[in-house]
């Protein structure tokens, strides 16, 4: 279930607010700059779908948002709980920063933490399937997949280098609780 928490920057350990509800997280995170959408396939997908299967399940709104904000590229990026390299893939995305370019990811399968850093709040958003979170460039924020990172999202690109990492340095992100797939608190 898709859940939004907002903290206060300097209390980490009491949210000021929760929501599941995906029209209130849409509104709030609307707020701030902050896209929220759920999307639903236009036929079912097998597991084990291919890339080229998983977009044209999605065709009629990937189309819509490249349209809408001029992407060139789109891929599928899957990580799964086995994956050798998961313990690395997680570190490089944990620390505060931000990209030169929006960061558009739509859940397919499984879920992820966005962590915002807007206007002295904290916007923590957990994504899930058929949720799609379009971050603005500039943006500072971070993410976390969890010890066993298991989903498999689409991504959208304008520029190549683009979504490169630009780390603030901050320590703000270790002071906020990281991801654990399944846990509502």
């Amino acid at each position: 279930m898709s859940r939004l928490r907002i903290f206060d920057e300097k209390n980490p350990h009491t949210p000021e607010f929760a929501s599941f509800d995906p029209d209130f997280i849409a509104t709030e995170l609307h707020k701030i700059g902050v896209t929220f959408e759920r999307w639903k396939a236009s036929h079912p997908l097998a597991p084990g779908a291919s890339p080229e299967e998983v977009m044209a399940a999605y065709r009629t709104d990937i189309d819509r948002l490249i349209a809408e904000r001029g992407f060139k590229t789109v891929d599928v990026v899957s990580i799964a709980p086995d994956n050798p390299q998961r313990e690395a893939l997680r570190a490089k995305f944990l620390d505060e920063h931000y990209h030169k370019e929006d960061e558009v990811r739509f859940f397919v399968a499984g879920s992820g933490l966005f962590t915002l850093h807007v206007g002295g709040k904290v916007y923590e958003v957990e994504c899930v399937q058929d949720d799609l979170i379009a971050v603005p460039d500039s943006t500072l924020h971070w993410f976390d997949m969890g010890e066993e990172p298991s989903f498999i999202a689409i991504r959208f690109f304008t520029e190549p280098d683009g979504w490169v990492g630009h780390f603030t340095g901050e320590e703000i992100a270790k002071k906020f609780p990281r991801y654990e797939p399944g846990k509502c608190s």
